[in-house]
Protein backbone atom coordinates (compact mmCIF):
# COMPACT_ATOMS: atom_id res chain seq x y z
CA UNK A 1 0.00 0.00 0.00
CA UNK A 2 2.82 2.47 1.23
CA UNK A 3 5.19 2.04 -2.61
CA UNK A 4 1.12 2.67 -4.10
CA UNK A 5 0.83 6.09 -1.55
CA UNK A 6 4.18 7.18 -3.06
CA UNK A 7 3.65 6.56 -6.25
CA UNK A 8 0.53 8.44 -6.21
CA UNK A 9 2.53 11.42 -4.40
CA UNK A 10 5.23 11.83 -7.35
CA UNK A 11 2.27 11.81 -9.91
CA UNK A 12 0.83 14.49 -7.73
CA UNK A 13 4.08 16.17 -7.47
CA UNK A 14 4.50 16.24 -11.37
CA UNK A 15 1.06 17.55 -11.78
CA UNK A 16 1.46 20.41 -9.60
CA UNK A 17 4.87 21.52 -10.78
CA UNK A 18 3.15 20.91 -14.51
CA UNK A 19 0.25 23.06 -13.27
CA UNK A 20 2.54 25.67 -11.88
CA UNK A 21 5.05 26.22 -14.81
CA UNK A 22 2.35 25.99 -17.36
CA UNK A 23 -0.58 29.13 -15.35
CA UNK A 24 2.79 30.82 -14.32
CA UNK A 25 4.15 31.34 -17.78
CA UNK A 26 0.26 31.60 -19.09
CA UNK A 27 -0.22 34.30 -16.23
CA UNK A 28 3.14 36.33 -17.16
CA UNK A 29 2.29 36.41 -20.99
CA UNK A 30 -1.16 37.64 -19.88
CA UNK A 31 -0.20 40.27 -18.28
CA UNK A 32 2.19 41.88 -20.93
CA UNK A 33 -0.55 40.92 -23.79
CA UNK A 34 -2.81 43.01 -21.38
CA UNK A 35 -0.54 46.06 -20.88
CA UNK A 36 0.61 46.15 -24.52
CA UNK A 37 -3.18 46.48 -25.66
CA UNK A 38 -4.36 49.01 -23.13
CA UNK A 39 -0.80 50.92 -22.74
CA UNK A 40 0.46 50.74 -27.11
CA UNK A 41 -2.68 50.04 -28.63
CA UNK A 42 -5.39 51.69 -26.37
CA UNK A 43 -8.34 49.07 -26.43
CA UNK A 44 -8.19 46.87 -23.71
CA UNK A 45 -8.83 43.09 -24.03
CA UNK A 46 -12.02 42.28 -22.28
CA UNK A 47 -12.20 39.59 -20.04
CA UNK A 48 -8.27 38.86 -19.49
CA UNK A 49 -8.89 39.66 -16.04
CA UNK A 50 -10.74 36.86 -15.55
CA UNK A 51 -9.16 34.34 -17.34
CA UNK A 52 -6.13 35.84 -14.84
CA UNK A 53 -8.17 35.47 -11.64
CA UNK A 54 -8.41 32.12 -12.43
CA UNK A 55 -5.01 31.24 -13.44
CA UNK A 56 -3.16 32.92 -10.23
CA UNK A 57 -5.94 31.14 -8.06
CA UNK A 58 -4.72 27.44 -9.52
CA UNK A 59 -1.13 29.07 -9.68
CA UNK A 60 -0.85 30.39 -6.29
CA UNK A 61 -3.05 26.84 -4.58
CA UNK A 62 -0.87 24.12 -6.43
CA UNK A 63 2.35 26.35 -5.25
CA UNK A 64 1.11 26.01 -1.78
CA UNK A 65 0.40 22.22 -2.03
CA UNK A 66 4.38 21.99 -3.44
CA UNK A 67 5.36 23.68 -0.58
CA UNK A 68 3.20 21.62 2.22
CA UNK A 69 4.22 18.90 0.21
CA UNK A 70 8.09 19.55 0.35
CA UNK A 71 7.79 21.04 3.75
CA UNK A 72 9.61 24.31 2.35
CA UNK A 73 6.79 26.26 2.97
CA UNK A 74 7.85 29.88 4.77
CA UNK A 75 8.29 29.45 8.30
CA UNK A 76 9.00 31.67 11.22
CA UNK A 77 11.71 29.17 13.32
CA UNK A 78 12.96 31.26 16.34
CA UNK A 79 12.52 28.58 18.53
CA UNK A 80 15.73 26.52 16.77
CA UNK A 81 18.06 29.66 18.26
CA UNK A 82 16.33 29.98 21.54
CA UNK A 83 15.81 26.14 22.55
CA UNK A 84 18.94 23.85 22.12
CA UNK A 85 17.38 20.57 23.72
CA UNK A 86 16.78 18.26 20.80
CA UNK A 87 13.39 16.45 22.48
CA UNK A 88 11.96 19.81 23.33
CA UNK A 89 12.76 20.81 19.52
CA UNK A 90 10.63 17.83 18.34
CA UNK A 91 8.11 18.87 20.87
CA UNK A 92 7.58 22.09 19.54
CA UNK A 93 7.59 20.67 15.88
CA UNK A 94 5.10 17.99 16.65
CA UNK A 95 2.11 20.75 18.60
CA UNK A 96 3.29 23.05 15.67
CA UNK A 97 2.25 20.17 13.19
CA UNK A 98 -0.33 19.68 14.90
CA UNK A 99 -2.34 23.04 15.69
CA UNK A 100 -1.42 23.71 11.55
CA UNK A 101 -3.35 19.90 11.16
CA UNK A 102 -6.32 21.61 13.26
CA UNK A 103 -6.74 25.13 11.12
CA UNK A 104 -6.32 22.89 7.98
CA UNK A 105 -9.27 20.99 8.57
CA UNK A 106 -11.15 24.05 9.56
CA UNK A 107 -9.66 25.53 6.29
CA UNK A 108 -11.16 22.65 4.56
CA UNK A 109 -14.54 23.14 5.98
CA UNK A 110 -14.63 27.04 5.18
CA UNK A 111 -13.82 25.99 1.32
CA UNK A 112 -15.97 23.45 1.13
CA UNK A 113 -18.77 25.75 2.01
CA UNK A 114 -17.19 28.81 -0.23
CA UNK A 115 -17.07 26.18 -3.44
CA UNK A 116 -20.69 24.62 -2.41
CA UNK A 117 -21.76 28.10 -1.74
CA UNK A 118 -20.54 29.30 -5.55
CA UNK A 119 -22.06 26.04 -6.88
CA UNK A 120 -25.90 26.82 -4.92
CA UNK A 121 -25.57 30.23 -6.18
CA UNK A 122 -24.44 29.83 -10.03
CA UNK A 123 -21.46 32.50 -9.60
CA UNK A 124 -20.19 33.97 -13.24
CA UNK A 125 -17.80 35.94 -14.39
CA UNK A 126 -19.51 39.00 -16.27
CA UNK A 127 -17.49 38.70 -19.78
CA UNK A 128 -17.16 35.05 -20.28
CA UNK A 129 -19.69 33.38 -17.99
CA UNK A 130 -17.40 31.36 -16.51
CA UNK A 131 -18.64 29.46 -13.01
CA UNK A 132 -16.75 31.19 -10.48
CA UNK A 133 -16.28 27.69 -8.20
CA UNK A 134 -13.78 26.83 -10.71
CA UNK A 135 -11.31 29.23 -9.24
CA UNK A 136 -12.82 28.73 -5.56
CA UNK A 137 -12.32 24.91 -6.10
CA UNK A 138 -8.54 25.68 -5.96
CA UNK A 139 -8.87 26.75 -2.25
CA UNK A 140 -10.59 23.27 -1.65
CA UNK A 141 -8.04 21.55 -3.32
CA UNK A 142 -5.24 22.96 -1.45
CA UNK A 143 -7.02 22.88 1.59
CA UNK A 144 -7.61 18.71 0.98
CA UNK A 145 -3.91 18.47 0.10
CA UNK A 146 -2.62 20.84 3.24
CA UNK A 147 -4.51 18.06 5.69
CA UNK A 148 -3.31 15.11 3.88
CA UNK A 149 -0.17 16.71 4.08
CA UNK A 150 0.30 17.97 7.41
CA UNK A 151 -1.17 14.42 8.71
CA UNK A 152 2.12 12.87 6.84
CA UNK A 153 3.78 14.96 8.53
CA UNK A 154 2.57 14.61 12.09
CA UNK A 155 3.19 11.02 12.00
CA UNK A 156 6.30 11.78 11.21
CA UNK A 157 7.30 14.16 13.67
CA UNK A 158 5.68 11.42 16.26
CA UNK A 159 7.47 8.18 14.72
CA UNK A 160 10.61 10.52 14.97
CA UNK A 161 11.67 10.46 11.48
CA UNK A 162 13.14 12.97 8.82
CA UNK A 163 11.26 14.24 5.99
Amino acid sequence: MVPFLSRLDQLLGFLLKAVVVITGLAVAGMLVIGIFFRSALEHPVFGLEEIVLFSVMWFYMCGAVLASRERSHLAADFMSVMVRDPRKLRLIGIVTTAISLVLAIFFTAWAWSLVSWGIERGQSTPVFSLPMWVSQASLLFAAICFVIYLARDLIRDLLGKEA
